[in-house]
């Protein structure tokens, strides 16, 4: 008797010590030592009164009351380690799902090449109020999962207002992102606001891209359907500046030009244009062509720029692409409209695999060397049900064009863009140790891809956008960008509405007062 007196005492003893270590914990944190060691030597003087009451547990276990709660604890027991069991791996494993139409709680391809080629840290500071904080966390929860050199601060400037002032925080919902020095603010949530804002502070010069004028090319600031204002703006998005340049005024192409770009023209380049350009990409410039096919079998032919494409080894077709697979179906378009989904292996289309249409396309070949034996690589090709036409007034036919092998017309696939680089010798008064310029060539047999009737054609935009990254060399813009969010909408006409209408108010409770009638006379 006297033992199981102890034990009892040693038992309250035990249980007050394991209560006193929880209190401890929720009360007194900073006493955390105090609250491990009183819950082990709980446990440890529960274990002793256990031991002096072995017996009487024994018997007690022996009914069928008690054999019951046991099995009934047991069962308790199980479902609380198994809740335990997924919190604790839930704490460990980030798995998340996006079933939004267009991704937007998914970093897209960019924004995590981007972070992942971080080389230093990247410090993102959000000044909003504390109740608005949360579609911040949202967002940029992902960003730092992304990379380890990420580091988020989120500040109230209400309630830090020197620090607001220090980063010249005008507006709630300003994001300043750090990088190496540099700073750069946002002002919005969004993906693309975000990573076009870490695109500008980690890039940090801005790069100039110019656009040829005075030969019928695409207008930069034009809106029209023909122009380029559309992909105007997604390259200034991206820290580039765009302005335009007429080469027959200049007699040269501008020192700060990273890329030249010459879209669309309907008339040829004049010599000394073409002397101008040579002179640019012998010293490692960049170059785009887009070059559309001819109007008729009388139109004249453009030495000028032709000639700039086979000079590194690109030939241009005098012919158009025919699609005959009918996937120009699915953009609204028809044989017309060659479509690619398939890219040859090029860091311009690596990870790409977006269809992308070419409206009025012409073939660009990469059979023969360029000179100094400078050899291209296809970068984008048309499908097997697809040829390069060379009769180019049966395009106007009422019957369309026909394939005829005999006339010259060449089976797919067809090629309408490839790119090409050499690097060249670095000058004789260039420092010790530094980089020869490389030279870069992108010749596309289109131009309309990328006009603003058809740059936001599925992935138009970023094919054109990684063909401008590629050129400037800066290779972690290459990538699928991030999509604004879409509406999904259900259309339905006054008929389908009605009968949604009847289904909810008639036929769904008689079905469900049928059922209820079946259950009772099954019963009865």
């Amino acid at each position: 008797m006297m033992v199981k007196r102890i034990g009892g005492i040693i038992g309250w003893v035990g249980t007050a010590l394991v209560l006193a270590a929880v209190a401890i914990r929720f009360l007194r944190p900073e006493w955390d030592r105090v609250a491990y060691w009183s819950a082990w030597a709980g446990l440890v003087c529960v274990l002793a009164y256990t031991l002096t009451q072995w017996r009487d547990i024994v018997n007690a276990f022996r009914r069928r009351q008690a054999r019951l709660g046991t099995l009934t604890a047991a069962s308790i027991a199980i479902v609380l380690g198994i809740l335990v069991a997924i919190n604790w791996l839930g704490t460990r494993q980030s798995k998340r799902w996006d079933l939004t139409k267009a991704g937007q709680f998914t970093l897209a391809d960019q924004t995590t090449n981007v972070l992942r080629k971080l080389d230093a840290p990247l410090q993102i500071r959000v000044f909003e109020k504390s109740q608005e904080m949360q579609r911040f966390k949202d967002r940029l929860a992902e960003y730092a999962g992304a990379s380890n050199r990420v580091s988020v601060e989120y500040v109230d400037p209400d309630l830090k207002p020197t620090l607001a002032r220090q980063y010249q925080v005008q507006s709630y919902g300003t994001v300043v992102l750090e990088y190496k020095g540099r700073t750069e603010r946002v002002v919005g949530d969004s993906e693309q606001d975000l990573t076009n804002g870490i695109i500008k502070v980690v890039s940090g010069e801005k790069k100039t891209i110019y656009f040829t004028q005075g030969h019928g090319e695409r207008d930069p600031q034009s809106s029209e359907r023909s122009g380029y204002n559309t992909i105007k703006n997604a390259l200034e998005r991206e820290n580039y500046g765009v302005s335009r340049v007429a080469l027959a005024q200049t007699g040269a192409v501008p020192d700060d030009a990273t890329a030249l770009v010459v879209a669309g023209p309907t008339s040829d380049l004049l010599e000394p244009e073409v002397a101008a350009i040579k002179a640019y990409l012998g010293k490692g410039g960049k170059l785009l062509l887009l070059v559309d096919p001819p109007e008729s079998s009388k139109a004249a032919p453009m030495p000028g720029v032709e000639g700039l494409a086979k000079a590194w080894g690109m030939r241009l077709g005098r012919d158009i692409i025919v699609d005959a697979s009918g996937l120009g179906q699915l953009i609204g378009s028809s044989w017309d409209t060659p479509v690619a989904v398939s890219y040859p292996g090029h860091p311009i289309t690596e990870r790409f695999d977006t269809l992308t249409a070419f409206p009025l396309a012409r073939s660009v070949s990469t059979d023969s060397p360029g000179d100094d034996g400078a050899t291209a690589q296809p970068i984008v090709e048309t499908g097997q049900r697809s040829w390069a036409e060379t009769d180019l007034d049966s395009v106007a036919d009422k019957a369309g064009p026909k394939l005829d092998e005999a006339k010259g017309d060449r089976r797919g696939p067809i090629a309408v863009g490839a790119a090409v680089s050499r690097t060249g010798h670095a000058p004789e008064n260039a420092a010790e140790g530094a980089k020869a310029p490389e030279t870069r060539v992108v010749v596309m047999g289109d131009s309309d891809f990328a006009a603003n009737m058809a740059v936001n054609v599925s992935g138009n935009r970023d094919f054109f956008m990684n063909v401008v990254g590629w050129l400037t060399q800066q290779e972690n813009l290459i990538a699928i960008r991030p999509k604004e969010p879409g509406e999904s909408r259900l259309t339905l006409t006054n008929d389908q509405a009605r009968r949604i209408g009847w289904f909810g108010l008639l036929l769904l409770p008689a079905a469900i007062f049928a059922l209820g009638v079946h259950v009772w006379w099954r019963r009865r």
